[in-house]
């Protein structure tokens, strides 16, 4: 760390680091509420809608790795103001899109920002606190910010889209990522740059062919498997995916080095934190449109009917560190997604006539605490026992498992919604079996997600331990 710099500051540090990230995620769902509206004054299909949310989170998922690579590379803070800059230009150009490839461009380039500035935060948060208390304590309010940040964008996208327009939440950002860059200026150390290349032939395979793998799901939802620009898309995904591998296996600079993978514990954590965010980002995109579309809510309605989601996530994730030392990191994750897993499924049994009450908000309450009590113990095996020259790879493979972990998720779930079938022409009864079948969907994705927590990160015989250090 840079001497130079004010290092005393520490809780300054923190509310820059969290600020940061909660714009990022809160960005990810703000759009979710004002989807509807979107939709309707941008001409989206169905299926093409899902784009909205996939450009963004495939830009940021795919480029992840050369960012937390480039921070090492350069300096954490220089990248961390950059992505903030570049994120902060993106809203903008968002906030005044005339056609759905001005938008779709406009998210994709917010998610390149959002990738550059997403492993400079946790990476920065581990420079700046030393390993002990101090660091698990700003770990769980960072983690934190990642479950209430979803939340919270979906009440104030309902919130603006329903009294002025969808637009401006994209706007917020501007004078938020202004201020950022000052203060980070200001109270956030540089680290050393370390010498090194990018691994820009790996960051090329491994977007371009998760975005192809992701293309191939949702194109298959419009026209069906035997379509053969489908299968091209499909199978050139896996080629390249398979090609990134490859690739990092024998270059001397990887941005992802595989001894990552050596753990099991980290291993686990990963595939874990993919699952459970396919299955949330269905949750969130597909309740939405079943508040608007199928109950007749406003925005605002929506976004305010999911406070039984935010509450018990805000109030359990702050309980996180005292959970942890009761009960372990393991035992917490595994009743988190129970928890989670029993409230989708009591969601799956909604219908065109369901009362908000007792089929939607009750099983949300379960949801929102499954939600608090799982993101911050994930994180921590995430990047358990990494040595300190992988810090930024491995904060970036944290984010990377979030953001594709919904990416595939979502894909895969409007591709369950657009093949179901029933036996009414009623349009919102339709509507609610579709939806109500991809709840079935999310709830087998945390179901395997807890699964692999009691296969590969629980230890038998092990006693439970207070929460890991980072």
């Amino acid at each position: 760390m840079d001497s130079k710099q004010p290092t005393t500051h520490l809780g300054a540090v923190l509310a820059i680091i969290i600020t940061s990230y909660l714009m990022l995620v809160v960005d990810i769902s703000i759009v979710l509420t004002g989807l509807p509206k979107i939709q309707a004054e941008l001409q989206f299909s169905s299926a093409s809608l899902s784009w909205v949310q996939n450009a963004y989170t495939l830009a940021f998922g795919g480029l992840l790795l050369l960012g937390a690579r480039a921070g090492d590379i350069l300096g954490r803070r220089r990248m961390f103001v950059a992505g903030l800059m570049l994120f902060t230009a993106a809203s903008f150009a968002i906030g005044v899109a005339q056609s759905p490839a001005w938008l779709l461009g406009a998210r994709a380039v917010q998610g390149m920002g959002a990738a550059i500035l997403a492993p400079s935060t946790l990476a920065l948060l581990s420079s700046h606190f030393a390993e002990g208390p101090a660091r698990t304590r700003a770990l769980a309010y960072y983690s934190a910010a990642a479950g209430v940040g979803a939340s919270l964008g979906l009440v104030l996208g309902g919130l603006v889209a329903d009294l002025i327009s969808w637009r401006v939440g994209f706007f917020i950002n501007l004078p938020i990522g202004l201020a950022l860059v000052w203060c980070a200026q200001r109270y956030l150390a540089e680290t050393p740059r370390r010498a090194g290349q990018l691994d820009v032939v790996g960051a090329i395979t491994s977007t371009v062919g998760m975005s192809a793998l992701v293309y191939g799901i949702v194109r298959s939802a419009e026209v069906g498997w035997g379509d053969g620009l489908t299968e091209l898309s499909f199978l050139a995904g896996l080629l390249l995916i398979v090609v990134f591998v490859f690739h990092e296996a024998r270059t001397s600079q990887p941005i992802l080095p595989l001894r990552l993978f050596a753990s099991r514990e980290r291993n686990g954590a990963y595939a874990a934190r993919m699952l459970f965010l396919g299955g949330m980002v269905g949750f969130w995109f597909f309740t939405t449109q079943y508040l608007q579309a199928v109950l007749g809510y406003r925005p605002l309605q929506a976004g305010l009917a999911f406070l039984p989601t935010t509450i018990p996530n805000f109030g359990v994730a702050m309980m996180v560190p005292l959970l942890t030392r009761k009960w372990g990191n393991t035992r917490l994750l595994a009743i988190g997604l129970g928890t989670a897993a029993v409230g989708m499924a009591w969601l799956a049994q909604v219908s065109a006539h369901s009362p908000y009450l007792s089929s939607v908000a009750l099983p949300m309450v379960l949801i929102g605490v499954g939600q608090g009590a799982v993101l911050g113990p994930l994180t921590v095996a995430a990047v358990a026992g990494v040595h300190k020259e992988d810090t930024g790879a491995a904060s970036g493979l944290v984010n990377v498992a979030h953001q594709l972990g919904g990416s595939l998720g979502l894909s895969v779930l409007v591709v369950v919604a657009a093949f179901t079938t029933t036996n009414t022409s009623n349009t919102s009864e339709h509507l609610a079996q579709r939806i109500a079948n991809t709840f079935h969907a999310s709830t087998v994705m945390l179901l395997l997600s807890l699964a692999l927590v009691l296969l590969c990160i629980a230890r038998p015989g092990r006693k439970p331990s207070a929460l890991p250090q980072a």
